[in-house]
């Protein structure tokens, strides 16, 4: 589902500030402990303003705290919102391709069963209906009759159209979507509710978005260190109390509850906390506008921690179709003459291999089909059981008639030698030299001799070696899997780089080898479209079905990929690791911010204590290294500067923090020195520049 939505177009501003103001609902707040508490804070200070209003001695002071601790509560709520709001924009889409629809169903499979019109909600699953051209697909299954042309841009935004059959690999059909050409019958595989279109709408706009097991640890740990800091700030008043007391000084500590709670939400994590919810939707909604839809987010967190990488190599590591790179002859026999040969038993072969032996003689040898096409030839398709195509040209005035074949070596030297040929020795060595190469010999013999070999290779991905490096820099082992026998899986694994191969793979063979690895103590991913492939994709810690695929796949993997892209296996990787040192990244700057404020407030309120006749401070003004102008503006400026922060990482949390393709512990040095050392250097520069405002403003 390709989105073009900005993250800061006008209309989703608006959306985000009205949901901010709706999300003080203590339902909702109650989500975040953090912000929670930091609400009840604003409220037990609003209550005192209230009361100091009736009483007519309200300061402006008290005023602005209130306020600035509002003002925190709804820029946590305001990053939550723009977070949901992108998605609900794409959400919105989507309800629109999901109109009333209306689905032919049958009461059986059997030919001139009779149909009836039928909602599409009514639609159950096992239901039978037939689409025919221009329909809308009423609801998410499986085609079980026929093949046609699918339009899925409403789904995947890919205008080009997709052909869905029965019984293969791409037999499953996606409801919303329409047939383009032919007739299919398609069973339901869904109940009302539940198909990828309400799973998506449900996902982008965070209804459906579970916390994952990392979220709600930090959440813990946040909640702590929320319980430890409330029995600090608590307990203050009376150590207060007591130090004036004995100095002789009594009321010279100002804990009144503004002050008190205004300690207490600026030594709390609220930076984090107001940015948790935000960090784990965007990562979310980073999936989505790649059309990857996760089914769990234990799977987007798992991503992250992903070591091992299971891929295909056709599709994923190869372009998946052989190309011919190579003419190589027979003695006696020209490059001219073999090209000519291949060109012309290859005609009518319109397979990709086939279509790439015409050019690549036209590309070599600037032979055009025009050239060697004869009226009076009768083309021999390619057969499993003789494993040869070719061509039969009739006898004419000038020419004798001839037969040319090509494939496989085996098939070839039989056919050579029933004629009573030689099939020469040098043509199996190349034979053997290809094979070993990783590439598909394909021989070309006419009637009573051997002409030579083309070299069919398959073809690595143009920076696929590159990428697989980045993923060894960052701790993670590639596996390429391939149906191929151990040489040319060896031959292709060296060529694209990836770390190990399982050649010649069955679907027990893949699965053994994720319970092997998994064993071990890695976390494994892998990708799959078959169902043949469900049982790894169940077993694998992320496992990302193809949408073209099977029913069975989709359902046994946690994510599906609308573009059936297999190398979307390597950018899932990626965004799973940059939302896990994104949320890393921000609590530590969280937690480094509470350094500055502590120096900020804590001198402000203990700034009268001990001090001599007649001073406005004491001794402990010392500890006032920032040289802030007052204790009502240390501690005005730490509150605005507490709010303002979360407001200012927005971006930053959904953008999400840049990764590199580095190890663990280099990535870990860095964040703690940009976010670490950051943490604390900006908010002694923030609050400073705050009190300097205020100070020059008259605001306190």
């Amino acid at each position: 589902m390709k989105s073009s939505t900005s993250a800061w177009n006008s209309a989703l501003l608006r959306r985000a500030c009205l949901d901010a103001l709706r999300k003080l609902h203590p339902r909702d707040l109650w989500r975040n402990p953090v912000i929670f508490v930091t609400a009840l804070g604003a409220l037990a200070v609003t209550v005192v303003l209230a009361r100091d209003v009736l009483a007519g001695r309200a300061t402006g002071f008290t005023v602005q705290i209130t306020l600035w601790l509002w003002f925190t509560v709804l820029f946590a709520n305001f990053a939550e919102a723009m977070a949901e709001g992108r998605g609900k924009a794409q959400a919105d889409a989507l309800k629109r391709t999901r109109s009333q629809t209306f689905a032919r169903r049958v009461r059986s499979a059997t030919p001139g069963a009779a149909e009836e019109r039928v909602a599409a909600p009514d639609m159950r699953k096992g239901d039978l209906f037939v689409c025919e051209t221009g329909d809308l697909i009423a609801a998410d299954g499986e085609v079980i009759e026929g093949i046609a042309s699918v339009d899925e841009s409403a789904i995947t935004g890919e205008s080009a159209p997709v052909v869905r059959e029965s019984g293969g690999d791409r037999s499953a059909v996606t409801g919303g979507t329409r047939v383009l050409s032919d007739r299919i019958m398609v069973r339901v595989s869904v109940e009302p509710g539940g198909g990828f279109i309400d799973r998506m709408i449900g996902l982008v706009e965070g209804a459906s978005r579970q916390r994952t097991p990392n979220e709600i640890a930090l959440g813990i740990l946040l909640f702590a260190l929320t319980a430890v800091f409330l029995g600090v700030v608590a307990t203050l008043p009376a150590f207060a109390r007591f130090s004036g007391l004995q100095s002789g000084q009594p009321g010279a500590v100002d804990t009144s509850l503004p002050v008190l709670v205004s300690l207490f939400v600026c030594l709390i994590p609220t930076t984090i906390g107001g940015l948790l919810s935000a960090i784990g939707i965007s990562g979310i909604d980073r999936l989505v506008r790649r059309n990857v839809i996760s089914t769990s987010g234990r799977a987007v967190e798992a991503a992250g921690d992903i070591d091992v990488l299971l891929l295909d190599k056709t599709g994923t590591i190869t372009l998946g179709n052989r190309q011919a790179v190579e003419f190589i002859p027979a003695p006696g026999v020209t490059p001219l003459e073999l090209a000519q040969a291949a060109q012309l038993a290859s005609l009518a072969d319109e397979t990709p291999e086939g279509r790439s032996i015409v050019v690549l003689a036209k590309d070599k040898f600037a032979l055009r089909e025009r050239e060697v096409a004869a009226p009076h030839a009768t083309f021999v398709p390619f057969a499993a059981q003789t494993r040869m195509s070719g061509v039969d040209v009739a006898a004419n005035a000038t020419t004798p008639a001839i037969a040319v074949r090509k494939g496989a070596a085996s098939s070839v030297r039989a056919w050579v030698e029933a004629q009573g040929a030689i099939y020469p020795a040098e043509v199996a060595a190349e034979v053997d030299r290809v094979s070993r190469a990783g590439g598909t010999p394909l021989v070309v013999a006419e009637t009573g001799r051997t002409l030579g070999v083309i070299y069919l290779k398959d073809v690595v991905k143009g920076g696929i070696r590159e990428r697989f490096s980045e993923l060894r820099r960052m701790g993670i082992r590639t596996v390429m899997i391939t149906g191929d026998n151990p040489l040319t899986a060896a031959a292709i694994a060296a060529e694209a780089g990836v770390d190990d191969f399982l050649a010649q793979a069955t679907p027990e063979m893949k699965l053994q080898r994720i319970r092997d690895e998994q064993a071990l103590g890695h976390l494994v991913a892998m990708t799959g479209d078959g169902t043949n492939d469900a049982p790894a994709l169940a077993q694998a810690d992320v496992g990302v079905a193809m949408n073209t695929g099977t029913q069975a796949a989709r359902e046994a993997g946690n994510m599906v990929d609308l573009d059936s892209n297999p190398t979307k296996l390597i950018e899932i990787v990626e965004i799973g690791k940059q939302l896990l040192i994104t949320r890393g990244a921000l609590t530590t700057f969280s937690l480094a911010n509470d350094i500055a404020k502590y120096f900020a407030i804590i001198p402000a309120i203990f700034v009268g204590l001990y001090a001599a006749s007649g001073a406005s401070s004491g001794p402990l003004a010392a500890l006032n290294i920032m040289g802030l102008a007052s204790p009502q503006s240390a501690i005005l400026s730490s509150v605005i500067f507490n709010a303002l922060i979360i407001v200012a990482l927005v971006p930053l949390a959904l953008r999400g923090v840049a990764s590199r393709a580095d190890s663990a512990s280099a990535l870990l040095r860095r964040n703690l020195l940009i976010y670490g050392v950051g943490g604390i250097v900006a908010p002694f520069l923030g609050i400073k520049l705050i009190d300097l405002a205020l100070t020059s403003i008259g605001l306190v």
